[in-house]
């Protein structure tokens, strides 16, 4: 078993995997940028017993960061945890993954790892949205290349943004509207929001599929995923899959991939 953490500008995953991919838990943390790497221990060992996971099973570990001072914190608390060291995506780690586009030292580990999950489950051309705080839209082209995409505000980050420049506006939970055409404030809030995520979506998409088609593509697949994709996407007009777990499978390919190159370097 090994585990794959994804963490986020809000929140870290643990996943647990089998050898055979099978994700067997799943836990969420909070990121916080002022906890050591011994609260982050505390914290990780908490939610493994917790969820009944041996810890003489964990065999590796596999880590995504987008918030890079909590990377090194994150590595070594698996370590105090687990004794095993961490695989961390970032530069010289084996992918698979060709990245066309202008710096491909600056792409996110997160897409790196939505982008190898939908290379391979998915057919390509792949279009890959992921919504966390920012909302990620990305294209995975019919060889098999990440080639770009598009970043806009999280839903959570316009919602918040919202309520915290206004004077009137409440905060509220991000439920689906009763109606379209809403009658009260909150409604109209919920509507706003949840409707206007979901166009913005359909208006990339729209440009995507597009671009995808003037370069010779007839079929693609979109796939979602995120904290919000299964409120928003249903919202959406595009047929969209939705993989809650894409990230955390992209990351157990990656590990078993440089596990096998490192086999191979050590005979």
């Amino acid at each position: 078993m090994i585990l794959a953490i994804d963490t986020g500008n809000t929140h870290t995953v643990i996943g647990c995997i089998h050898a055979n991919g099978e994700i067997v838990e799943i836990m969420r943390i909070e990121s916080n940028l002022y906890k050591t790497e011994y609260e982050y221990a505390a914290s990780i060992k908490l939610v493994l017993e917790l969820n009944g996971v041996d810890l003489s099973e964990i065999e590796g570990a596999v880590i995504s960061s987008v918030v890079p001072p909590l990377t090194v914190v994150l590595k070594k608390a698996v370590k105090i945890v687990t004794g095993v060291d961490s695989l961390v995506l970032g530069a010289g780690v084996k992918t698979g993954l060709p990245i066309v586009i202008d710096d491909p030292g600056t792409i996110a580990a997160d897409l790196v790892a939505t982008a190898v999950a939908a290379k391979e489950y998915y057919p390509l051309p792949c279009i890959i949205i992921d919504m966390g705080t920012a909302t990620t839209v990305t294209v995975v082209d019919s060889k098999g290349r990440y080639i770009g995409g598009a970043i806009m505000p999280g839903v959570s980050l316009s919602m918040n943004a919202l309520t915290a420049g206004t004077s009137l506006l409440p905060k509220i939970e991000l439920t689906p509207p009763n109606k379209e055409i809403a009658s009260n404030t909150v409604e109209c809030m919920k509507s706003g929001i949840i409707y206007g995520a979901a166009g913005a979506i359909d208006g990339v998409l729209s440009r995507f599929t597009e671009a995808l088609q003037a370069g010779g593509d007839e079929e693609w697949s979109i796939v979602a995923t995120g904290g919000v994709a299964s409120t928003i996407c249903p919202c959406c007009r595009h047929d969209i899959i939705l993989d809650d777990n894409l990230l955390l499978k992209g990351l157990h390919i990656i590990w078993e991939k440089n596990r096998r190159n490192k086999k191979k370097d050590n005979r």
